[in-house]
């Protein structure tokens, strides 16, 4: 296939796939499938406030992206008929820009920060005095003539999502009274989540091709729908009416993707560590530097799936691949032994 070719069936369409993506997004905690840990934790927690007709705790949400924390956070709001604003960690550069939020809050309104470990240092002190007494500390002035007003601000819920909640401080991290994390989802569960995501695409997918996005979506949900999205284009170029086995197959290699998921960065790491490092142990820096990636990017989201799949582990020497990530690319034997 040419370039030009190949560049039409993977280029971003970005507008469409952000309307799709809240399309698919389920409108009720019946919806959602998976993470059934929390969700009845969830549901004890939101019962147990409506009672009280209290508001929530802070919640604190953690795991790796696409899992469906955002999503989660919107369910919540809706459960409990609040309204709910969203913004995200980097976006608060400042305490003047988390003071205007909060203050544009009403009584019972959920706040969801994503990425909140992104928060500076300022913005999370900030929230301290929010959290705990709903009061908003303004410092009018300078030097000895600076004055301290305080604000009353409604009684809000916090929602704070993170991929790297080791990144949290101990203070910030305990004025959450719930903290939930959202673990990888079983091949199963994704598979229903694209019989779902087909049927609100109005896509006749049969079982073949149901199984192998499923395989190939690093039990992922955002994932899985972005590739069934991807597998459908490719199938009406194709002119026909149903998304088989053949075609998710096809679209999947244009893509540059395996039949576990795995892409082409995931490949190139792997095979970086076991022949230029002998399978490890490799420092992360090194292996950033070695591929001309981000260190943040490999951590966040290359990674979490190649430990969940036993490809790779992380000790306190470096990284090291494993027996399984050799087989599997077909890199010859493992030298590197598990110190850990």
């Amino acid at each position: 296939m040419s370039s030009g070719q190949k560049s039409k069936l993977t280029a971003p369409l970005e507008q469409d796939d952000q309307v799709l993506d809240l399309a698919l997004r389920p409108s009720r905690f019946d919806e959602y499938v998976g993470q059934e840990n929390v969700k009845e934790n969830l549901a004890i927690l939101i019962g147990a406030a409506k009672k009280r007709k209290e508001s929530l705790e802070h919640i604190l949400i953690h795991g790796p992206s696409g899992l469906g924390k955002t999503t989660l956070a919107y369910l919540i709001a809706k459960e409990f008929g609040a309204g709910i604003r969203i913004t995200s960690g980097a976006a608060l550069e400042k305490a003047g820009d988390i003071g205007s939020i909060l203050t544009g809050l009403s009584d019972g309104d959920f706040l969801f920060i994503d990425e909140v470990h992104r928060l500076n240092k300022t913005v999370e002190e900030t929230l301290y005095p929010a959290m705990e007494n709903y009061c908003l500390d303004i410092i009018i002035g300078k030097g000895t003539s600076a004055k301290t007003l305080q604000v009353k601000l409604p009684r809000f819920t916090l929602i704070a999502a993170t991929t790297r909640i080791s990144l949290l401080s101990n203070p910030f991290r305990s004025r959450f009274g719930a903290h939930y994390k959202l673990d990888f989802y079983n091949k199963e569960e994704i598979e229903k989540i694209l019989r779902r995501s087909a049927k609100l695409l109005k896509i006749e997918a049969d079982k073949d091709a149901i199984g192998k996005i499923a395989a190939a979506s690093r039990f992922t949900p955002r994932i899985a729908n972005r590739l069934l999205k991807r597998v459908r284009d490719y199938t009406q170029v194709q002119n026909s009416a149903v998304l088989t086995g053949v075609f998710a197959t096809k679209a999947l290699d244009l893509l540059g993707i395996d039949d576990i998921g795995l892409d082409a960065t995931d490949r190139k790491i792997l095979t970086l560590i076991s022949k230029n490092f002998n399978g490890g142990p490799v420092g992360l820096k090194s292996v950033a530097a070695a591929i001309a990636e981000e260190e943040d990017t490999i951590e966040d989201v290359y990674e979490p799936y190649l430990m969940q799949i036993g490809f790779l582990a992380r000790t306190s020497r470096g990284r090291i691949l494993t027996d399984l990530a050799t087989k599997h690319l077909g890199l010859g034997k493992q030298k590197a032994t598990l110190a850990l």
